[in-house]
């Protein structure tokens, strides 16, 4: 169904230009000359997804009609349209509410553009609702796994810090689940309603990383056909989570400090200081007081940082809580593979408990991810246990007496064929998955007949 947008606008021309352009595209357009009339309308039809207003008009005005329709539709994407010499009033109504503005005369493929931009955040924004009752039960306090005395003292400590501002610092090694903390931390906060806006910044290229945090005016550099909001921004209201917050570099950490010291941002190109209000949770697996002392890392920014400072342990010192991890992934990848399978083998624990998991619980996901897919018995047992783990605990390969052993021959073209079902037969992922390359899978397949001889 075609996404409904209202139109006001006293000046004919202009009204009917602009919805011929969107009516174009597919959006249903409902034109209205004064804002009194859109309001009235407005009341009466729950099925707008968006509202386009001038701002001068005769009677209500469009500052006037933002106001009414963010105290009665606050979640209702607004546009205010308004002459080139009014853009310093328009920017002062984004801060009141709207969420973007276009200058007269309008260029029809710009005001598509934006548009379909604020349409696809409410889109966003609507999905994120609805995902809330489960998000607060995958990432709430219940969906942090552990019962040993570190991961007890932890959540003691998160629940004591979720309903505050302050900021936090959460430090742990690569895969421990720092993210999942943070989500927990937003979950449990005042904040809950507002965005999440995770950013790793580590996997983010250093040269787009500045537009990519803090937005770009139009025109800003190469490449910057038109104006965006960058992540900063996004997460006013809610919660930044910086990942990785070690891998910014020191120009970066100089204008993060200042968005911290100011609460506002500046765009990429722009001149105009845009208030925000988010709370920043900040993760790293390294050292920052030694990065600090090595200048790779601003001391000024560190202490920002570390108002509140959360340590996840790694897994091998809280090994207790290995079987609780091996049972919540085995009924998550039951339910996403299609498996039953009843359970893990007691000797399969023993051996889990001896690696070293260097990758902590990600690590420990992966490799019941693998197990649950390529089992071949009822339950999990040693000789599913992928290679490498039994050669690292020093454990023998023997049967446990719940099927009999196979060919390897049989056993790989089962896991070969399993692993493409799951993939939808798409090879490229059954390779990866299986962490051979696709020339090898190309070739097994010819083997077993799946594929024709070229």
């Amino acid at each position: 169904m075609s996404a409904v947008i209202y139109l006001v606008d006293d000046d004919d021309g202009s009204r009917t230009a602009m919805a011929k352009a969107l009516a174009r595209v597919g959006y249903r357009m409902e034109t209205y000359p004064s804002a009194d009339e859109a309001l009235v309308a407005l009341r009466e039809d729950p099925s707008v997804n968006m509202v386009i207003s001038d701002v001068r008009m005769p009677g209500m005005n469009g500052y006037e009609f933002l106001r009414h329709v963010r105290s009665e539709r606050p979640d209702l994407p607004f546009i205010l349209v308004t002459a080139f010499a009014d853009v310093e009033d328009a920017v002062s109504a984004l801060q009141e509410g709207a969420d973007d503005y276009l200058t007269k005369p309008v260029r029809m493929q710009e005001l598509r553009q934006r548009v379909q931009l604020h349409l696809e955040r409410r889109v966003l924004s609507d999905e994120n609702r609805k995902l809330k009752e489960r998000l607060s039960k995958n990432f709430g306090f219940d969906g942090i796994v552990g019962h040993s005395k570190a991961m007890e003292a932890l959540i003691d400590k998160l629940k004591v810090v979720a309903p505050t501002r302050s900021t936090v610092l959460i430090v742990g090694e690569s895969g421990t689940g720092k993210e999942l903390v943070a989500n927990a931390l937003h979950q449990h906060s005042p904040r809950a309603e507002g965005a999440f806006v995770a950013v790793n910044c580590g996997a983010i290229p250093g040269e787009i990383l500045e537009s990519e945090l803090f937005g770009h005016e139009k025109g800003a550099f190469t490449g910057a056909h038109q104006r965006r909001i960058g992540l900063v921004e996004s997460a006013s209201g809610g919660t930044l989570f910086l990942d990785e917050v070690s891998e910014l570099s020191l120009d970066l950490q100089v204008k993060l400090l200042r968005v911290l010291e100011d609460r506002t941002v500046t765009r990429v190109g722009g001149t105009v200081k845009i208030p925000v209000d988010f709370r920043l949770v900040a993760a790293t697996n390294r050292n920052l007081v030694s990065w600090v002392q090595n200048g790779k890392f601003r001391e000024d920014l560190y202490y920002r940082l570390k108002v509140v400072t959360l340590e996840i342990p790694p897994l091998r010192e809280r090994f207790e809580d290995i079987p609780l991890f091996v049972q919540y992934f085995l009924e998550e990848f039951n339910q996403e593979l299609g498996r039953e399978l009843k359970g893990v083998h007691p000797s399969v624990l023993a051996a889990l408990k001896r690696c070293p998991w260097k990758g902590n619980v990600r690590e420990l996901r992966n490799v019941m991810e693998s197990m649950v897919l390529f089992a071949l018995g009822s339950e999990i047992t040693l000789e599913d246990l992928p290679q490498e783990y039994r050669v690292a605990t020093s454990i023998p390969v023997v049967s446990t007496g719940a099927w009999a052993p196979r060919e390897m021959a049989d056993i790989e073209r089962e896991a070969i064929l399993r692993t493409l079902q799951h993939t939808g037969d798409h090879r490229g992922k059954a390779a990866s998955l299986l962490g051979i390359g696709l020339r090898t899978l190309q070739r097994k397949l010819k083997e077993y007949g799946e594929i024709e001889e070229e």
